[in-house]
């Protein structure tokens, strides 16, 4: 019985035998693994002959272990998601800070308002999308200079070897004035008017406006002005271009209530008190200063004023047409026996938990990651100074980093280093480019020229990327404008009453700027 047992074996694997397809599974008859004769079974060996390690403390410890093995793996991701979840909900504390809709989307907590009232008797003309400014370009020849005003002061180079372990405190300059003169309320400018050396009339803060408009997210507005076959861009009194946005561009909303420190109107406020204290700071005071054609046009004889030169500058847009621009540097200084314009700036610091980068920890040695932070959240406010030191024709522009000595306190300040850079250069690196600059501002003046002669208000909307042009009565912003012209006699005069020239070291806002010294 045996014996036919093993011949049924071997009949099975006879290669003649028709196979059953079912069966193939189970035939080995190919696999060098086995041998060729089944007789000898101490021929056979397993794959691995090697016995099974036998557990150390029984099959128990085993099972244990292998469930244990995964267990720790989930442990490990449950960690990793505690970690992610507390992170979110930090981002979320500062996300949601002051919010009154927590389901809102990013940046509309804070509902922007226009920076001007739209009356409805007001004609919009047009609208225009920034969408549309992305693809201009124009080209100018190199301008020329029609005259300068004022005087410098030279720049105190010790201010370059400032670190945060050397910081130094923040003077302030009480005495000295500061003017944010409007262009029609300019003596110079009606001047050259007069002269026919311009069609278009402006001054650098409203121009770099237009030409970083793309980069704005707060309302601003210019107003238009065309006078026979000139045409005028000028700023309200009190107007948000004389003021300095902070974080405009960061994705972190600011407070809304305009009594905290750290709200958008309290940070513009004390940004433009910082960089005008700092563009004097920052001087060597020793009375020896670099004089111009004339004296400054808007300061009383024997009246102590900011360091300031005023260049009259004129470019060609058109074969017809020319733009004479009010442009300022702030200092001089001596290079190769070469006088070099300076214009002077200042970035603050106002809570490092907003930015997300400790100025004191990273300015030594990650200076660029600063830089870096400071173009997201001001991109607009820097590339409005890039394009300022551009039209002044600055050899050199020197950004400050002031800081509060503690978050809370918004009246006292540090400089915690100075870097400078070239104009261009640095138009380079933050991607600002001059065809497109002009190409923005050639657009508008040809748009403008095409209107009616009249007032009319560009007003770029609170919550849309684009600007409109309404056309305004003629005694529209009439508190906020001197109208008529100054007898020739009294041109070199400060402006009269409603010119919006300032006397204070703050703002050109001279409620706001008592109010900052009275707190402090």
């Amino acid at each position: 019985m045996v014996g036919a047992f093993e011949d049924w074996t071997r009949n099975f694997n006879n290669p003649s035998r028709p196979k059953n397809p079912a069966d193939s599974v189970f035939d080995f008859s190919n696999d060098d693994s086995f041998p060729a004769s089944a007789d000898d079974d101490s021929s056979f060996r397993l794959v691995d002959g090697k016995p099974p390690p036998r557990p150390k403390f029984g099959p128990k410890w085993r099972f244990q272990q292998q469930r244990q093995l995964p267990q720790r793996r989930d442990e490990e991701v449950e960690a990793r998601k505690r970690e992610a979840e507390k992170e979110r909900a930090r981002r979320d504390r500062l996300y949601h800070l002051n919010r009154s809709n927590a389901n809102a989307n990013r940046r509309e907590a804070a509902v922007f308002k226009s920076s001007v009232d739209i009356q409805p008797e007001w004609n919009m003309h047009d609208q225009i999308p920034f969408s549309t400014f992305s693809k201009l370009s124009f080209s100018v020849p190199d301008p020329e200079d029609l005259l300068l005003c004022g005087a410098l002061e030279y720049y105190d180079r010790t201010y370059d070897r400032i670190t945060p372990k050397n910081e130094r405190r923040l003077e302030r300059f009480k005495n000295r004035n500061f003017f944010k003169v409007t262009t029609t309320d300019d003596p110079v400018i009606r001047r050259l008017a007069n002269e026919d050396k311009a069609t278009v009339f402006a001054t650098d803060t409203i121009l770099s406006t237009l030409m970083c408009a793309p980069r704005s997210v707060y309302s601003w507005d210019i107003v238009v002005q065309r006078v026979g076959n000139k045409l005028f861009f000028d700023k309200r009194d009190g107007s948000q271009l004389d003021l300095l946005s902070v974080h405009e561009t960061s994705q972190e909303p600011l407070p809304e209530a305009k009594d905290d420190i750290n709200s958008a109107h309290s940070l513009s406020v004390e940004a433009a008190y910082i960089n005008q204290n700092f563009s004097q700071q920052v001087l060597v005071r020793d009375g020896n200063k670099v004089s111009f054609d004339e004296p400054n046009p808007f300061a009383n004889e024997g009246e102590e004023v900011a360091s300031v030169a005023y260049r009259y500058r004129r470019w060609k847009l058109d074969n017809d047409m020319y733009l004479v621009a009010r442009c300022e540097v702030h200092s001089v200084l001596e290079l190769n026996k070469n006088k070099s314009f300076l214009t002077l700036n200042a970035l603050n610091e106002f809570d490092p938990k907003y930015s997300g980068v400790d100025w004191r920890q990273k300015l030594e040695t990650q200076r660029g990651a600063v830089l870096a932070t400071e173009l997201k959240n001001n991109a607009n406010k820097l590339a409005k100074w890039t394009a300022q030191a551009l039209l002044a024709g600055a050899d050199m522009m020197k950004l400050g980093y002031v800081s509060r000595i503690h978050p809370r306190d918004h009246f006292n300040h540090v400089i915690l280093a100075v870097v400078g850079y070239k104009p261009r250069d640095f138009a380079a690196q933050i991607n600002l480019n001059t065809s497109n600059m002009w190409g923005i501002v050639k657009s508008i003046v040809d748009l403008c020229m095409k209107l009616n002669e009249g007032k009319y208000v560009l007003v770029k909307d609170p919550s849309k990327p684009q600007v409109r042009i309404y056309e305004v009565p003629p005694d529209a912003f009439e508190n906020d404008y001197v109208e008529e012209p100054l007898p020739e006699e009294e041109q070199v005069q400060p402006p009269a009453e409603g010119a919006d020239g300032v006397d204070t070291n703050v703002t050109a806002n001279e409620a706001e700027a008592k109010e900052i010294d009275d707190q402090a």
